[in-house]
């Protein structure tokens, strides 16, 4: 009997005890519900490749001229590049597709998509989550297979966040627009200091999700795009963005990610830290070429305080890598540090593909 009565109590203990226990929804880190469009919509919901029917793209929601379509050649001797899978969307004049999120409010969130356009020059892809509007130009293409990614944050407002993609374009043929192939959502983490460093995620190793199959980069577009940084801790302060490579598809110097500055002087980035007027601080960092065929006279401009500094690099396209550093002194108790590159860069065997010198593991340490 002594034993039931012992059994029961610690049941009822780790009970109580479990309930006490906060339960934490997952990290969220992945494709949206069928982000990846290979779920189709069913024959009878298909005009050819006219999606018919509001709720008939598994897992969307749909509005306007939305067209499911398969990579390859096309009627009227169009060719459709769907690098990351069989099947995408393609969102004709005032068409969009939307999809509820559940999110946690408060938290940052970055989506990643596989955008590219199909016609015209001038196709926008406007992006709505959460009262948050973005019109992300898709005019210039930095790869020439119809892989360019791209990268949105928002900040969530409510437990369940409405993502739409919306093409507010009107084009003379009513069926052109963007072409959506994949799309993912990651979570951005708080931030912490390095040791040592005052730099916030210097080795960018948080930053939006990559997608494993494919990956040509995540162009992250400019703050006058995207108010809040698919980058955290970093601004992207110029007119064209900067590009987060992974180590899986390209060569970096340390850790699992780095910014490869793809557009010269157009695409700069920067961080305010904390400093001390007066106080001497030394500013290091990594440059080097991603391995990707990006080659020539490279040059990567630093700032900090009333310092510059230029490093050349002259890039055979192999993955090499070189540090540079310089000290200066804090004029406040905020400091810009900021990195451009000072010419414009494309592949050895495509010349319409734009790259750039890679930059990575920025660190900011104050002289002793």
């Amino acid at each position: 009997m002594a034993w039931l009565l012992s059994l029961c109590f610690t049941l009822i203990f780790s009970l109580c005890n479990g309930s006490r226990t906060p339960v934490t929804s997952p990290y969220l880190d992945g494709y949206l519900d069928n982000g990846n469009f290979e779920i189709a919509p069913k024959k009878e919901n298909l005009n050819k490749t006219v999606i018919l029917g509001k709720y008939s793209l598994p897992g969307w929601e749909i509005d306007g001229l939305v067209e499911f379509v398969s990579g390859g050649p096309q009627p009227g001797g169009f060719y459709l590049a769907i690098p990351r899978g069989a099947h995408a969307v393609r969102l004709g004049n005032e068409g969009s597709i939307s999809q509820n999120v559940n999110v946690k409010p408060g938290y940052i969130y970055s989506l990643t998509f596989g955008a590219t356009r199909t016609c015209a020059q001038d196709e926008v892809l406007r992006i709505s989550v959460s009262r948050q509007t973005a019109d992300i130009s898709i005019q210039t293409l930095y790869s020439t297979d119809g892989g360019d990614t791209i990268a949105f944050a928002f900040q969530a407002t409510a437990k369940v966040a409405r993502v739409t993609f919306h093409n507010p374009g009107l084009q003379e043929d009513p069926t052109c627009g963007p072409l959506l192939d994949a799309i993912a959502i990651k979570e951005m983490r708080p931030l912490r200091y390095t040791k040592g460093n005052l730099v916030k995620n210097g080795g960018f190793e948080t930053g939006p999700h990559t997608f494993k199959n494919f990956s040509t980069g995540v162009l992250l577009p400019p703050k006058m795009q995207d108010k809040i940084s698919p980058l955290p801790g970093w601004i992207i302060e110029s007119l064209k963005p900067v590009k987060y490579i992974d180590k899986k598809h390209f060569s970096v110097p340390s850790g699992l990610y780095a910014i490869e500055l793809v557009a010269g002087r157009e695409s700069a980035m920067a961080q305010v830290i904390r400093t001390v007027p007066n106080k001497f601080y030394t500013l290091a960092f990594t440059v080097g070429d991603a391995k990707n065929g990006c080659h020539g006279s490279m040059m990567v401009e630093a700032f900090a305080g009333k310092e510059t500094l230029k490093v050349p690099f002259v890039s055979q396209g192999k993955g090499v890598f070189k540090t540079a550093s310089f000290k200066f002194q804090a004029i406040s108790a905020r400091t810009r540090i900021t990195f451009y590159s000072a010419y414009y860069h494309t592949k050895l065997h495509d010349f319409g593909h734009m790259c750039g010198p890679v930059l990575d593991d920025v660190r900011v340490l104050p002289v002793s």
